[in-house]
């Protein structure tokens, strides 16, 4: 099965739930917004895309600014725990397909875990 961390606003997810759909895949939508991961499933995607949670946070966010986060220096647990917290600062979308995964941006990514 697929998944696809999508949020239904957003372009890029959108082209990127059209991707996957068009390649006939069985395709698990979750609209993280509404179902936040938990810290546990945040911690199997930045090991699957083979980053540090700092990589996963959307950094031109308003909330960010608001949180003070930009200056601040966190551990890897404490990024988990404020996306955990603050499921509007995932980057999107986030794509997993056979043990891997993509953040949709550029949507060539995606593309790369389907074909390799």
């Amino acid at each position: 099965m697929t998944e696809i961390y999508h949020n239904p606003r957003c372009t890029k997810s959108r082209e990127a739930l059209k991707l996957l759909q068009s390649r006939g895949l069985d395709v698990r939508v979750i609209k993280y917004l509404e179902e936040p991961p938990s810290e546990k499933q945040l911690r199997q995607i930045v090991k699957l895309l083979g980053i540090r949670p700092e990589l996963l946070v959307r950094k031109g966010e308003k909330l960010f600014k608001e949180l003070g986060l930009a200056d601040q220096t966190l551990t890897d647990k404490q990024w988990i725990a404020i996306l955990a917290e603050h499921p509007r600062l995932i980057e999107r979308p986030i794509v997993v397909h056979d043990g891997k995964a993509a953040i949709g941006r550029p949507i060539e990514q995606v593309v790369e875990i389907l074909d390799g």
